[in-house]
């Protein structure tokens, strides 16, 4: 695969992802959104389907890896790493554009956060904050818990995808992007509740970058404090699932 494949397959696909996954959060989020409040289970197959459609467009022209963190673990177990900086940089532009793209799909919605004339504090009436939809954020905010939450779900996204590789016939069938897909779900069904589920520094850093500048009502901070941690216990996890598994495998 030429870098040009490699950047413009990793843009797009990672772009479909944020597109779908963001947008969940902004239907699940946002006032006047059919699906508000629909819950934990949607999001999560919500995200689930941004891997599916994503890594599905994105394979033919760069394997769809649309995760640093998935990026690192295959050179960590392959010593490959001549090509990660395009995937790396193919990945944060990708993000970035389909957070855009999920605001313009919201735009009204986005543009109707504010509060209305006699809103009482509480109310469904109230603007909400608006980081969640783009990124990630605790629930208890405990960095080395939250840090750890993160390295051991990326291990249990990327030593997975690793082995995955193992089982004969599963790429060429074409499943291999549907089981990855479910794997997603379970983790976020299953590991998500800490912390939102990052597992992936793009889907985290570059959409919060994008809230940073977006002109959105009642937005809200985007928690620059606790940036590093989705960011960095993805890459860890991502060595780490390399590591084991190039030594067990």
């Amino acid at each position: 695969m030429s870098n040009g494949d490699i950047f413009v397959g990793e843009v797009i696909g990672t772009a479909i992802l944020i597109l779908f996954g963001a947008g969940v959060c902004a239907a699940v989020t946002l006032r006047y959104s059919k699906a508000r409040a629909a819950g934990w289970v949607v999001i999560a197959f919500g995200w689930g389907f941004g891997v599916l459609a994503g890594a599905y467009t994105a394979a033919p022209l760069s394997g769809g890896h649309l995760n640093p963190a998935v990026t690192l673990g295959i050179a960590v177990d392959t010593g490959e790493w001549g090509k990660v900086w395009v995937y790396l940089l193919g990945q944060m532009v990708g993000a970035m554009i389909g957070a855009v793209l999920c605001y313009l799909t919201y735009f009204a919605q986005f543009q109707a956060n504010v509060s209305k004339t006699g809103t009482t504090e509480g109310t469904a009436d109230e603007p909400v904050p608006t980081l969640g939809i783009f990124s990630t954020i605790p629930e208890i905010r405990h960095p080395v818990a939250n840090l750890v939450t993160e390295i051991v779900a990326t291990v249990g996204l990327v030593l997975p995808i690793l082995a995955f590789g193992l089982t004969e016939g599963l790429g060429e069938s074409g499943t291999l992007v549907l089981i990855v897909s479910l794997l997603v779900v379970g983790i976020g069904l299953s590991l998500g509740g800490p912390t939102g589920y990052a597992i992936n520094p793009a889907r985290d850093l570059g959409p919060r970058i994008v809230h940073t500048f977006l002109p959105i009502p009642n937005k809200g901070t985007s928690d620059w404090s606790y940036a590093w941690i989705p960011v960095v216990g993805p890459l860890i996890g991502g060595a780490l699932a390399g590591l084991v598994y190039n030594a067990a495998f």
